[in-house]
C-alpha cells in the first residue's frame, strides 16, 4: 500500500540555497491576513521551508507554530523567539485543538496530502479560523532578458516533479474545506542584480536535477546569454511574481 503522506523530499538537497535565493513576500500580504484572522493569537505555518514567511507572521502574532518534514530546512530557518519551529509533516503536526487562528501554506500545498491536510485544519483552527494559501509561477521580467531567461526556464521544464503542474495551474479544481474568503491581488516584487538572479535559478530543485540527469549546469549553460541580455552586470533589475491566493474560512 502506498502511503500518501510519505514525504518526498525535493528540498534538503538545496536548503543552504534554497533559504538564501528566494524573493521574499510582501508584507501586505501578512497584513491581510492578521486583519482577516479572528485574532492574533497563534498561526501556524505549514511547509515553513526555512521560515521565511514564518518572520513575517512573527510579526503579527502573538506565537507562531511554524513546520516542515524537512529537518535540512528548518536547520537553515531562524525566526524571533515566538516562532516555535517543528520537523513534522503538515498532515500531523503537534498542535491542540481548536489552538490557532490562522493556517498558513506558502509555496508547499502542491506537495502535501491535501485530504489529510485539510482534515488537520479542520481539528487545529479555532472558529472563525482562516486557511490561506498561496504560491507564485514564472518570473516576470523586463523584455530585454525576458528571451534569455525563458531559454533557460524551457531547458530544465522537463526536471520539475510532476506537482509542479499544480502551481502552473494556480490550485485552481481544489476543493476548499472551508467557505472561501476574497482575498487582494499581491505580487513580490525585487531588484536584483544578475548574480543573485542567478542564485535564485541555481535554488530549483529542477536545475539540482538537471545536473544529476546530464552532469551539465543548466545555470552555468545560459548564463553568458542572460548576462548578454543583462548588460551592466551589477545593474539591478526589477523583477516580479505575481501571487495567487486562497483562503478560506471554518465556520464561527
Amino acid at each position: 500500500m502506498t502511503d500518501k503522506t510519505a514525504f518526498h523530499d525535493h528540498f534538503s538537497a538545496v536548503a543552504a540555497d534554497y533559504a538564501q535565493a528566494r524573493p521574499e513576500y510582501p508584507e501586505a500580504l501578512f497584513d491581510w491576513i492578521a486583519g482577516a484572522a479572528p485574532r492574533r493569537g497563534r498561526a501556524w505555518e505549514a511547509g515553513c521551508g526555512s521560515g521565511q514567511a514564518s518572520r513575517s507572521l512573527a510579526r503579527r502574532f502573538a506565537q507562531v507554530h511554524a513546520s516542515d518534514p524537512s529537518a535540512a530546512q528548518i536547520a537553515q530557518a531562524h525566526a524571533p523567539e515566538n516562532v516555535h519551529f517543528a520537523v513534522e509533516p503538515g498532515e500531523r503536526c503537534g498542535l491542540a485543538d481548536a489552538s490557532v487562528d490562522a493556517v498558513c501554506v506558502a509555496q508547499a500545498l502542491h506537495w502535501f496530502d491535501r485530504q489529510a491536510f485539510f482534515a488537520e485544519c479542520m481539528r487545529v483552527l479555532r472558529p472563525g479560523g482562516l486557511l490561506v494559501a498561496w504560491g507564485y509561477q514564472d518570473i516576470e521580467t523586463d523584455p530585454a532578458i525576458r528571451a534569455a531567461v525563458d531559454a533557460f526556464r524551457d531547458d530544465i521544464a522537463a526536471c520539475w516533479p510532476p506537482e509542479r503542474a499544480l502551481v502552473d495551474s494556480a490550485y485552481a479544481g481544489f476543493e476548499w474545506p472551508f467557505a472561501a474568503v476574497e482575498a487582494p491581488s499581491f505580487a513580490m516584487t525585487a531588484d536584483w542584480p544578475l548574480a543573485r538572479l542567478l542564485g535564485y535559478f541555481g535554488s530549483f530543485s529542477a536545475t539540482k536535477r538537471y545536473r544529476e540527469r546530464r552532469g551539465e549546469d543548466p545555470v552555468a549553460r545560459h548564463a553568458p546569454a542572460i548576462a548578454a541580455a543583462w548588460g551592466d552586470a551589477d545593474r539591478p533589475r526589477h523583477l516580479r511574481w505575481p501571487l495567487f491566493v486562497h483562503a478560506c474560512r471554518k465556520a464561527p
